[in-house]
């Protein structure tokens, strides 16, 4: 199985081929610039390099999110575009997971991905062993830092919001990731896809009209409305 795999929910931008769990091809980029302007080049060049061609893929993969929602929503509409009347599964996965993905092998460490969500708040869970201990959830860093101490044991931060984190829970040594996976990679995200796939008991419900993104909270837009609506 040739899965097209997409991340764009932080500020990082990545896509890759897999196939049967190995990467065929991959690019990554963290360039400060448009996703919308960089991520379609990128799948260009992916399918030039490797001498597949789309036609080629059986199942398509993004991070729905959490994260930023203008990313999110780039991320989705490229997918849901790319897989208009193919017929082919189109699987969410949680950036949170996939940007923990590569420490699952770190026995008893706290793997902890969390991501910038302004207004004093991460998106975050929390994962040990392979195995989730939280929900993706929007936290404060005061909330966070008193859960951590509460585990009492090694944590590793990554995510786009690794540094913030760092700042605003200070008083314990990280564990230090390498900087080439403290970002989210869409080559892990297709791996995660494969796995829900094959083992969701009705894998119908994989569709593109079912692809939805998470946002966990409302936009900014949608606050100030709302804000509106009660004045």
């Amino acid at each position: 199985m040739l899965i097209l795999a997409l991340d764009t929910s932080s500020v990082s931008v990545s896509c890759a081929l897999v196939e049967d769990g190995a990467t065929v091809a991959s690019g990554f980029l963290n360039a400060k610039i448009t996703h919308s302007a960089t991520l379609m080049p990128m799948i260009e060049n992916l399918f030039a390099a490797s001498g597949r061609k789309i036609g080629d893929v059986s199942m398509f993969a993004a991070t729905s999110g959490p994260g930023s929602f203008t990313g999110v929503r780039i991320g989705a509409s490229i997918l849901l575009g790319l897989a208009f009347g193919k017929g082919l599964p189109c699987v969410g996965v949680s950036t949170l997971e996939v940007t923990a993905y590569p420490f699952s092998d770190r026995e008893g460490v706290i793997v902890c991905p969390v991501m910038d969500a302004r207004r004093g708040q991460f998106y975050n869970a929390l994962f040990r062993d392979g195995r989730r201990l939280t929900e993706d959830r929007a936290i404060s860093a005061e909330d966070l830092d008193a859960q951590l101490r509460e585990l009492n044991a090694p944590v590793l931060l990554c995510g786009d919001g690794y540094a913030l984190a760092a700042k605003l829970m200070p008083g314990r040594e990280y564990v230090s990731p390498p900087d080439e996976l403290i970002y989210p990679q869409a080559a892990n995200a297709a791996r995660i896809a494969a796995r829900i796939y094959e083992s969701a008991p009705d894998r119908s419900v994989f569709t593109d009209l079912n692809f939805k993104p998470v946002y966990l909270r409302p936009s900014q837009a949608e606050r100030v409305c709302k804000e509106k609506e009660n004045i």
